[in-house]
């Protein structure tokens, strides 16, 4: 039996790759003659550079950038012939600011790793958006890359308080892509403040005031461009690249596509995939739900492994999903945590045994 392994990361414990490896194993276990082929997945978020690394090869170029806080923090280009991969959460990611001080934190790190893809000869620059600690509508971003106004733009969305003037830089001579499946526009009660703000440490009451100093800098930059699809994503980095002259691609589908997903699913006879908590926000460009897509063209069955399953069968089944099995249920939440990839490995065993010819 061939299988498809595609999961995304479990984030917190397991990247995507690791994931794939302890389904793997586990699944040997029950059913070593089965021929599995591991498909890493991410949909521009933490993990988008490793899992195109892992399927494209290329090289990896090291930096040390600005953070979101002003700290010096390590990060990684993929540069693939002259096609340059960057993962905006390695610069800027809430992982960084501990989910607080979203109002001071920056997006400048992006922009720096931009301009070095762009020094190196890349010709076109993938940047993946996801997992932001930053709320500033990408101004840090557009900073690094020349734009200057009559307020500080690398200082945060409190920079901009009182901004009436910004001179963007010349779109640069290359090809410019924003990988994510975020719809959201800038700002409104859809934009990037009011959903993900107190995720980044916007507090409530701070949200209008956050969202108006972010409404102010799009009147001075593209009003337009900020009402577009995926201007909010990232905290506003989707907007500050648009304005860039950037064409906008669901990160899975980027991802999909680098590694010949459909044609490896059409090659199989089942498809695993998986996320740390499986539940109906998955539908909004997820993983889990982007690789069952993937499947049901292929017309080949989805199975999905996860930390939480927190859906019904009817929920599963209209996110394409034939069958979802729980980490927590099986092992309990202290061991999920406490060993991973071992316990990530036990349901693979257990799942095998329903799937597995």
């Amino acid at each position: 039996m061939r299988v498809l392994v595609a999961p995304d990361k479990f984030a917190g414990t397991l990247t995507a790759v690791e994931a794939a490896e302890a389904i793997a194993e586990g699944w040997r276990r029950r059913a070593p003659d089965d021929e599995l082929d591991l498909a890493p997945m991410a949909d521009g978020g933490p993990g988008f550079v490793d899992v195109l690394h892992a399927a494209l090869g290329g090289d990896l170029m090291a930096s040390v950038v600005p953070g979101p806080l002003g700290e010096e923090v390590p990060a990684t280009t993929l540069m693939v012939g002259d096609t340059a991969y960057v993962e905006s959460a390695q610069a800027c990611g809430v992982h960084l600011t501990g989910g607080e001080r979203g109002e001071e934190a920056t997006s400048y790190g992006v922009g720096v790793l931009v301009a070095r893809a762009l020094e190196a000869g890349a010709r076109t620059v993938v940047v993946g958006l996801g997992g932001s600690g930053s709320n500033d509508g990408g101004a840090g971003l557009l900073a690094a890359l020349g734009a200057t106004a009559d307020r500080p733009l690398d200082q945060g969305a409190r920079g901009l308080g009182g901004v009436t003037a910004v001179q963007l830089p010349a779109a640069p001579d290359a090809t410019l892509v924003v990988a994510s499946d975020v719809d959201n526009p800038l700002t409104g009660l859809f934009g990037a403040t009011k959903v993900f703000g107190p995720q980044k440490g916007v507090a409530e009451e701070r949200i209008a005031e956050v969202d108006g100093w972010l409404e102010a800098f799009a009147v001075a930059t593209d009003r337009r461009t900020s009402l577009e699809k995926g201007a909010g994503a990232a905290g506003g980095l989707g907007y500050a690249l648009l304005c860039l002259g950037a064409t906008r691609r669901p990160g899975l589908d980027v991802v999909a596509d680098a590694v010949g997903l459909a044609d490896r699913a059409r090659a199989t006879d089942l498809v695993l995939t998986g996320e740390g908590a499986f539940d109906f926000s998955s539908r909004s460009g997820k993983v889990p739900y982007g690789v069952a897509e993937v499947a049901a063209a292929a017309v080949r069955p989805c199975v999905a492994l996860a930390g939480q399953v927190l859906v019904g069968s009817r929920e599963m089944r209209a996110l394409g999903v034939e069958s979802a099995y729980s980490l927590v249920d099986l092992v309990g939440e202290e061991q999920a945590f406490a060993d991973p990839a071992g316990s990530l490995a036990a349901l693979a065993e257990r799942v095998a045994r329903t799937w597995s010819r």
